[in-house]
């Protein structure tokens, strides 16, 4: 059985959705009175992180590891369509804050006000953004979700960013004022990375990349007693979510029931080493010969 976390992981989206909207609000407000553009910036790329939780709360609903009938390998893949949503609300916060700075440069603009109780507040944001950023990943790490895990990184890129906004702001405040502009800069290339990070993570699943290297799944299968050899082995998925394994499984077998028993070993083994995965396995008779493990050019 498939362990569901889906529970565990709404609850998880709700407090950082409320928590963000916090955070956001609390930029807007900052950025408004001060003019400065690194933190309203900031601010768009907290409306992302709100906009993120709905979307992971949607990917959740729907990202069930049981299968059914119109989808018999599960519902995994909703949650890496729902990471791979957060990459695109990234890399469209990227352009804002970068269009922005630009126009800033060409046009100019009116001096930014800053105070230190702006600063503290400032600081107040960025005390919540650690705090969401490591719940989210110890919790997505716990059960499996990688949902949560992007949006942590997402997450560690908003620590980052109002690093260095505050750096930005402090350095106003003693009278620089382009300091602002210049931090508008590495923030959104932070923005990019977290983006680009995501979705990286994510893309193996959706492309059904191996998961498990063949030679792996040939060392276990082959120790099992019975077993003379395997080939056409083929994995896909994401170790700790869900694996797929198939394999074609030549035996010393004189009946169908040791066949099967043999195959039950073979199946244990790899669920013990691989779990949670599903595998199917084509039996062979003795007499069966390959010189392929997987599909790729290479004895064995």
């Amino acid at each position: 059985m498939t362990y569901d976390n889906r529970a565990e992981v709404r609850k998880v989206l709700i407090i950082t959705l409320l928590l963000n909207l916090f955070v956001m609000g609390l930029k807007v407000l900052v950025g408004y009175w001060t003019g400065s553009l690194s933190l309203l910036a900031d601010a768009l790329h907290s409306v992302t992180d709100s906009a993120n939780n709905v979307l992971g709360l949607i990917a959740s609903k729907f990202s069930s590891p049981q299968p059914d009938r119109e989808h018999p390998y599960g519902h995994h893949k909703f949650e890496a369509v729902g990471a791979l949503g957060i990459a695109s609300f990234l890399g469209i916060a990227c352009f804002e804050i970068l269009q922005g700075a630009i126009e800033r440069i060409l046009k100019g603009s009116e001096p930014i006000k800053i105070t230190p109780p702006e600063l503290w507040l400032l600081l107040i944001v960025l005390g919540v953004n650690i705090f969401v950023a490591f719940y989210e990943r110890s919790v997505g790490r716990r059960v499996g979700s990688s949902i949560l895990i992007a949006d942590a990184t997402h997450t560690m890129s908003d620590i980052w960013i109002t690093i260095s906004v505050i750096a930005g702001l402090i350095g106003v405040w003693l009278g620089y004022q382009w300091m602002d502009l210049v931090f508008a800069f590495p923030v959104a290339l932070l923005v990019f990375w977290s983006g680009w990070s995501v979705l990286k993570e994510n893309l193996p699943w959706l492309v059904d990349q191996m998961a498990i290297a063949p030679e792996a799944i040939y060392a276990i299968a082959i120790s099992v007693p019975g077993v003379i050899n395997c080939h056409a082995i083929a994995s896909r998925g994401v170790l700790g979510r869900q694996v797929f394994i198939e394999m074609h499984l030549i035996v010393d077998a004189p009946d169908v029931e040791t066949a099967h028993q043999i195959t039950e070993e073979v199946e244990s083994r790899l669920e013990e080493q691989f779990h949670p995965v599903r595998i199917l396995i084509h039996v062979e008779p003795p007499a069966y010969k390959s010189e392929q493990i997987s599909f790729e050019t290479g004895a064995k």
